[in-house]
Protein backbone atom coordinates (compact mmCIF):
# COMPACT_ATOMS: atom_id res chain seq x y z
CA UNK A 1 0.00 0.00 0.00
CA UNK A 2 1.35 3.56 -0.80
CA UNK A 3 2.01 6.06 1.76
CA UNK A 4 -1.08 7.80 3.20
CA UNK A 5 0.58 11.37 3.22
CA UNK A 6 3.65 13.24 1.83
CA UNK A 7 4.95 12.90 5.89
CA UNK A 8 4.88 8.88 5.49
CA UNK A 9 6.70 9.31 2.21
CA UNK A 10 9.18 11.06 3.44
CA UNK A 11 9.84 9.40 6.98
CA UNK A 12 9.63 5.77 5.45
CA UNK A 13 12.61 6.86 3.02
CA UNK A 14 14.46 8.64 5.76
CA UNK A 15 14.14 5.69 8.33
CA UNK A 16 15.37 3.14 5.60
CA UNK A 17 18.19 4.94 5.13
CA UNK A 18 18.83 5.07 8.57
CA UNK A 19 18.03 1.05 9.17
CA UNK A 20 20.62 0.79 6.29
CA UNK A 21 23.58 2.45 8.06
CA UNK A 22 26.13 0.58 9.75
CA UNK A 23 27.67 3.49 11.82
CA UNK A 24 27.31 3.74 15.49
CA UNK A 25 26.63 6.85 17.61
CA UNK A 26 29.76 6.85 19.72
CA UNK A 27 32.64 7.77 16.85
CA UNK A 28 30.37 10.40 15.71
CA UNK A 29 29.81 12.13 19.00
CA UNK A 30 33.77 12.12 19.23
CA UNK A 31 34.69 13.31 16.01
CA UNK A 32 31.89 16.02 16.45
CA UNK A 33 33.66 16.76 19.97
CA UNK A 34 36.55 18.41 18.27
CA UNK A 35 34.80 20.76 16.33
CA UNK A 36 34.87 24.97 16.72
CA UNK A 37 31.89 25.68 18.65
CA UNK A 38 28.59 26.33 16.64
CA UNK A 39 27.81 30.37 15.85
CA UNK A 40 24.92 29.88 18.24
CA UNK A 41 21.62 30.02 16.84
CA UNK A 42 19.07 30.76 19.40
CA UNK A 43 21.30 33.52 20.97
CA UNK A 44 21.46 35.18 17.47
CA UNK A 45 17.54 35.29 16.90
CA UNK A 46 16.98 37.02 20.52
CA UNK A 47 20.57 39.33 20.18
CA UNK A 48 18.32 42.25 18.81
CA UNK A 49 16.52 42.50 22.33
CA UNK A 50 13.29 41.35 21.61
CA UNK A 51 13.21 43.09 17.68
CA UNK A 52 11.67 40.27 16.10
CA UNK A 53 14.19 37.88 13.51
CA UNK A 54 14.00 36.84 10.26
CA UNK A 55 15.29 33.34 9.43
CA UNK A 56 15.84 32.72 6.13
CA UNK A 57 15.80 29.49 4.36
CA UNK A 58 17.48 28.64 1.28
CA UNK A 59 15.10 25.98 -0.49
CA UNK A 60 15.12 24.13 -3.98
CA UNK A 61 11.88 23.15 -4.29
CA UNK A 62 8.95 20.92 -2.01
CA UNK A 63 6.77 18.23 -2.52
CA UNK A 64 3.49 20.11 -2.60
CA UNK A 65 4.72 23.29 -5.34
CA UNK A 66 7.10 21.36 -6.77
CA UNK A 67 10.75 23.55 -8.47
CA UNK A 68 10.81 26.69 -6.52
CA UNK A 69 14.22 27.77 -7.52
CA UNK A 70 16.20 25.04 -8.62
CA UNK A 71 19.01 26.89 -10.06
CA UNK A 72 19.39 28.86 -6.88
CA UNK A 73 23.43 29.35 -5.73
CA UNK A 74 23.11 28.56 -1.80
CA UNK A 75 26.19 31.27 -1.34
CA UNK A 76 25.03 34.12 -3.53
CA UNK A 77 21.57 33.70 -1.09
CA UNK A 78 23.32 33.44 2.08
CA UNK A 79 25.26 36.71 1.22
CA UNK A 80 21.87 37.94 0.47
CA UNK A 81 20.12 37.48 3.24
CA UNK A 82 22.67 38.35 5.16
CA UNK A 83 22.90 42.04 3.47
CA UNK A 84 19.13 42.66 4.31
CA UNK A 85 19.17 41.63 7.87
CA UNK A 86 18.43 38.11 8.24
CA UNK A 87 19.13 36.46 11.79
CA UNK A 88 20.16 33.00 10.87
CA UNK A 89 19.85 30.78 7.80
CA UNK A 90 18.00 27.75 7.28
CA UNK A 91 19.41 25.29 4.67
CA UNK A 92 17.25 22.26 3.23
CA UNK A 93 19.74 19.33 2.86
CA UNK A 94 17.24 16.67 1.67
CA UNK A 95 17.89 15.82 -1.51
CA UNK A 96 15.36 13.28 -2.53
CA UNK A 97 12.09 15.43 -1.58
CA UNK A 98 13.22 18.54 -0.93
CA UNK A 99 16.40 18.83 -3.64
CA UNK A 100 18.66 20.31 -0.98
CA UNK A 101 22.14 19.08 0.05
CA UNK A 102 25.07 18.74 2.74
CA UNK A 103 26.29 20.65 -0.03
CA UNK A 104 24.28 23.79 -0.09
CA UNK A 105 24.09 24.04 3.93
CA UNK A 106 28.00 24.22 3.46
CA UNK A 107 28.05 26.85 0.97
CA UNK A 108 25.80 28.80 2.45
CA UNK A 109 27.51 28.98 5.67
CA UNK A 110 30.94 29.54 4.50
CA UNK A 111 29.58 32.89 2.59
CA UNK A 112 28.18 34.85 5.72
CA UNK A 113 28.94 34.82 9.44
CA UNK A 114 24.63 33.36 10.11
CA UNK A 115 24.40 30.47 12.17
CA UNK A 116 22.76 27.90 9.88
CA UNK A 117 19.97 25.70 10.65
CA UNK A 118 19.88 22.07 9.09
CA UNK A 119 15.87 21.67 7.69
CA UNK A 120 15.89 18.13 7.40
CA UNK A 121 13.84 14.93 8.39
CA UNK A 122 15.67 13.79 11.89
CA UNK A 123 14.92 10.02 12.60
CA UNK A 124 17.85 9.05 14.51
CA UNK A 125 20.54 10.38 17.15
CA UNK A 126 23.06 10.05 14.01
CA UNK A 127 21.15 12.69 12.39
CA UNK A 128 21.62 15.03 14.96
CA UNK A 129 25.11 14.18 15.15
CA UNK A 130 25.49 14.54 11.18
CA UNK A 131 23.90 18.23 11.29
CA UNK A 132 27.36 19.10 13.43
CA UNK A 133 29.45 17.39 11.59
CA UNK A 134 28.47 18.83 8.71
CA UNK A 135 28.90 22.83 10.31
CA UNK A 136 25.47 22.93 11.42
CA UNK A 137 24.48 25.55 14.18
CA UNK A 138 20.97 23.75 14.95
CA UNK A 139 19.01 20.58 14.15
CA UNK A 140 15.77 20.17 13.42
CA UNK A 141 13.55 17.95 15.44
CA UNK A 142 9.98 17.06 13.73
CA UNK A 143 7.83 16.51 17.20
CA UNK A 144 5.61 14.42 14.60
CA UNK A 145 8.55 12.16 13.44
CA UNK A 146 9.57 11.18 16.58
CA UNK A 147 8.18 9.60 19.33
CA UNK A 148 8.88 10.64 23.36
CA UNK A 149 12.18 8.77 23.84
CA UNK A 150 13.53 9.40 20.71
CA UNK A 151 12.83 13.05 20.82
CA UNK A 152 14.00 13.41 24.37
CA UNK A 153 17.60 12.11 23.45
CA UNK A 154 17.59 14.22 20.47
CA UNK A 155 17.11 16.80 22.22
CA UNK A 156 19.53 16.48 24.84
CA UNK A 157 22.53 14.77 22.10
CA UNK A 158 22.22 18.37 20.75
CA UNK A 159 22.64 20.32 23.85
CA UNK A 160 26.02 17.82 24.72
CA UNK A 161 27.06 18.85 21.17
CA UNK A 162 26.16 22.65 21.08
CA UNK A 163 23.56 22.86 18.67
CA UNK A 164 19.88 24.58 19.00
CA UNK A 165 17.60 22.03 18.74
CA UNK A 166 14.33 23.63 16.92
CA UNK A 167 11.71 21.15 18.12
CA UNK A 168 9.01 21.95 15.42
CA UNK A 169 5.46 21.38 16.41
CA UNK A 170 1.52 21.61 14.96
CA UNK A 171 -0.73 21.38 17.37
CA UNK A 172 -0.96 21.59 21.40
CA UNK A 173 -0.37 18.49 22.09
CA UNK A 174 3.19 18.07 20.25
CA UNK A 175 3.84 21.42 21.85
CA UNK A 176 2.91 19.53 25.36
CA UNK A 177 5.75 17.01 24.33
CA UNK A 178 8.32 19.71 23.14
CA UNK A 179 7.80 21.57 26.80
CA UNK A 180 8.05 18.20 28.53
CA UNK A 181 11.48 16.81 27.10
CA UNK A 182 12.82 20.64 27.78
CA UNK A 183 12.76 21.98 24.23
CA UNK A 184 13.82 25.97 24.78
CA UNK A 185 13.52 26.63 20.72
CA UNK A 186 10.26 25.97 19.37
CA UNK A 187 9.29 26.10 15.84
CA UNK A 188 4.95 26.41 15.30
CA UNK A 189 4.64 25.02 11.65
CA UNK A 190 1.54 26.24 9.95
CA UNK A 191 1.90 23.66 7.50
CA UNK A 192 0.08 20.23 8.22
CA UNK A 193 2.55 17.47 6.87
CA UNK A 194 -0.10 15.34 6.43
CA UNK A 195 -1.35 17.06 3.60
CA UNK A 196 1.13 19.86 3.27
CA UNK A 197 -2.02 22.04 4.03
CA UNK A 198 -1.37 25.62 5.82
CA UNK A 199 -3.36 27.05 8.73
CA UNK A 200 -1.96 30.47 9.30
CA UNK A 201 -4.21 30.76 12.64
CA UNK A 202 -2.32 28.52 14.35
CA UNK A 203 0.50 29.99 15.57
CA UNK A 204 -1.99 32.51 16.99
CA UNK A 205 -4.14 29.85 18.49
CA UNK A 206 -0.56 28.34 20.01
CA UNK A 207 0.86 31.27 21.13
CA UNK A 208 -0.69 31.77 24.59
CA UNK A 209 0.67 28.35 25.75
CA UNK A 210 4.01 28.97 24.70
CA UNK A 211 5.87 29.84 27.94
CA UNK A 212 7.95 33.31 28.11
CA UNK A 213 11.29 31.74 28.47
CA UNK A 214 11.24 29.58 24.96
CA UNK A 215 12.30 30.53 21.82
CA UNK A 216 9.46 30.64 19.56
CA UNK A 217 9.27 30.27 15.58
CA UNK A 218 6.84 30.92 13.05
CA UNK A 219 7.23 28.33 10.08
CA UNK A 220 5.70 27.96 6.88
CA UNK A 221 2.83 29.98 5.12
CA UNK A 222 4.03 33.64 5.75
CA UNK A 223 3.67 34.87 2.03
CA UNK A 224 4.20 38.56 3.00
CA UNK A 225 4.99 41.39 5.61
CA UNK A 226 1.35 41.33 6.88
CA UNK A 227 1.39 37.72 7.48
CA UNK A 228 5.08 38.27 9.38
CA UNK A 229 3.66 41.56 11.43
CA UNK A 230 1.08 39.27 11.89
CA UNK A 231 3.33 36.44 13.98
CA UNK A 232 5.66 39.02 15.68
CA UNK A 233 2.07 40.93 17.00
CA UNK A 234 1.43 37.70 18.40
CA UNK A 235 4.88 37.13 20.07
CA UNK A 236 6.99 35.40 18.08
CA UNK A 237 10.65 35.64 18.47
CA UNK A 238 11.25 35.22 15.00
CA UNK A 239 10.06 34.02 11.60
CA UNK A 240 11.32 31.30 9.28
CA UNK A 241 10.44 32.15 5.10
CA UNK A 242 11.24 29.86 2.34
CA UNK A 243 9.14 30.02 -0.59
CA UNK A 244 8.88 33.52 -0.78
CA UNK A 245 12.40 34.54 -0.53
CA UNK A 246 13.59 32.12 -3.00
CA UNK A 247 11.32 32.96 -5.12
CA UNK A 248 11.67 36.48 -4.93
CA UNK A 249 13.55 38.42 -7.61
CA UNK A 250 15.51 40.65 -4.43
CA UNK A 251 15.74 38.18 -1.93
CA UNK A 252 17.81 40.71 0.01
CA UNK A 253 15.31 43.33 -0.12
CA UNK A 254 12.49 40.96 0.47
CA UNK A 255 14.05 39.84 3.51
CA UNK A 256 14.30 43.45 4.95
CA UNK A 257 11.02 44.02 4.06
CA UNK A 258 10.12 41.32 6.51
CA UNK A 259 12.45 42.62 9.13
CA UNK A 260 10.68 46.56 9.23
CA UNK A 261 7.22 44.47 9.02
CA UNK A 262 7.87 42.66 12.02
CA UNK A 263 9.46 45.48 13.96
CA UNK A 264 6.70 48.09 13.33
CA UNK A 265 4.52 45.70 14.73
CA UNK A 266 5.86 45.48 17.95
CA UNK A 267 6.73 49.31 18.45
Amino acid sequence: MPPATYLDGILAAHRAAAAADQRTLGPLVAEAADLPPPRGFAARLVADGGTPAVVAEIKRRSPSKGDLAPDLDPARLASAYEAGGAACLSVLTDEAFFGGSVADLAAARAACGLPVLRKDFTVDERDVADARLMGADAVLLIAAALDDGLLARCVALAEDLGLDALVEVHDEAELGRALAVGARLVGVNCRDLTTFEVDRDLPGRLAPSLPGDVVAVAESGIRDEADAARMAAAGYTAVLVGETLVTSPDPGAAVGRLRAATTAARA
